[in-house]
């Protein structure tokens, strides 16, 4: 009984002591987003950021990051969770400010991520294009797409564009057309109209043997044919990455990435399901110590939950969430979220987490493995693995209140 006691001793004042440690450690390694500070590090190729969807502050400290790392290193290009086109029309938006554009692209972005189609994103985006506005004109920044594809009216809109006037393809006709009817359905998910138009527009300019040299357009009809069948995502992305390495010159350039946080994590969670970043470590793309990965957590907070349709399928409302859906509620929380909550500085705090003496070096997944009470949760996967083979800064925001609808606009 004696030997009991003194083993569980041990272990108490053990683990009082790592956590004193991490205490002081995050005490030593904390910034306030909320001034004006340089980022920690200006030597990388891609910085991610990703956090639960659906909250307003997210899209406020992602500007904030972006507005940190340009005190010490010029980005060259911002990865977005959308398709080729889509981004491609971002762009555009990014030079020309046009409204109407914007709240379109914001849209048919939103329906990867429907809780990010949003006011709050299209503000973001508002502010995105004045701050581009200010950078130098040699060191704009660009906007860049690697996803499957998430809507075909852009793709639609894109191709007519690259095609002009190309009388050789019957069904560049149906696409114009297409473009010009308000009730069109542009869903890739399902044999819609639009998909059928698709499937007889690749195939004839297959048929043709139109030929080429856009690399730009043939990457758009290798993501058409990709949308015709099952795919993996995480892979396709992948791809598509490496499609753009070659064609942009990714290697020499920075780059910043906007993606839900599951697709930034460095290492797998479980092997056989390895997300972006891990894959373009494991297939020494990069290094791991040339990719930067920022989890934002959210505390005391709300996320965009549902939205409400009448029997007409007419909008009615939204509905909000403060539990479920932001990592730190008592049936689903970050394991050492609480530590975060109790050594920030204010509503934007970012924490380094991967300097050789951290103490999220260690075997402990904190910050990675979700706790869960009566759900499964991804214990198994992540036990026995560091924090810091995840991520390499945590950003706590707090007192964040729900995204509204584009609908409310």
């Amino acid at each position: 009984m004696k030997k009991a006691i003194l083993i569980l001793c041990i272990i108490f004042f053990h683990n009082l002591a790592n956590c004193q440690k991490k205490h002081q450690f995050l005490k030593e390694n904390r910034f306030d987003l909320n001034k004006e500070i340089a980022f920690p590090q200006e030597e990388f190729s891609i910085v991610g950021f990703g956090a639960y969807h659906g909250s307003s502050k997210t899209e406020e400290a992602e500007l904030k990051l972006i507005s940190a790392i340009l005190e010490v290193a010029l980005l060259d290009y911002y990865i977005i969770e959308t398709d080729q086109s889509i981004a491609h029309y971002f762009d555009q938006y990014l030079n020309t400010g046009d409204s109407i554009l914007l709240k379109e692209l914001v849209y048919h972005y939103g329906i990867r991520v429907p809780q990010e189609k949003s006011i709050e994103t299209y503000k973001k985006w508002i502010k995105l294009y004045q701050l581009n506005q200010n950078l130098p004109d040699g060191n704009k920044i660009k906007v860049m797409g690697v996803d499957p594809i998430v809507s075909y009216k852009f793709t639609f809109k894109h191709l007519v564009d690259l095609l002009g006037d190309n009388n050789d393809l019957k069904t560049l006709n149906e696409i114009r057309n297409q473009l010009e009817l308000d009730t069109t359905d542009f869903s890739p998910y399902y044999d819609s109209p639009t998909k059928l138009i698709m499937k007889r527009f690749v195939e004839e300019y297959k048929t043709k043997n139109i030929e080429t040299e856009n690399e730009e357009l043939n990457q758009i009809i290798r993501n058409l044919e990709i949308s015709f069948g099952q795919y993996n995502r995480e892979k396709v992305i992948f791809e598509n990455y490496l499609w753009g390495l070659q064609h942009f010159n990714l290697k020499n350039k920075k780059q910043f990435a906007r993606y839900g946080f599951g697709h930034l994590e460095k290492e797998a969670e479980l092997k056989d399901h390895p997300s972006f970043f891990a894959m373009l470590i494991e297939n020494n793309i990069y290094q791991k110590k040339e990719i930067i990965t920022i989890i934002g957590y959210l505390t005391k907070s709300q996320v965009l939950w549902n939205l409400n349709h009448d029997s007409n399928g007419n909008y009615i409302g939204y509905e909000t969430e403060a539990g479920f859906g932001i990592g730190d509620y008592w049936r689903e929380y970050f394991r050492g979220i609480r530590k975060l909550k109790r050594t920030k500085l204010s509503d934007f705090t970012l924490f380094r987490l991967n300097l050789p003496n951290s103490p999220y070096n260690n075997p402990k997944p904190d910050l990675i493995e979700i706790k869960m009470v009566f759900n499964k949760s991804n214990k198994k996967a992540v036990k026995g693995k560091a924090t810091t083979s995840f991520l390499d800064y945590a950003l706590l925001i707090s007192d964040s209140k729900a995204n509204r609808p584009l609908k409310e606009l």
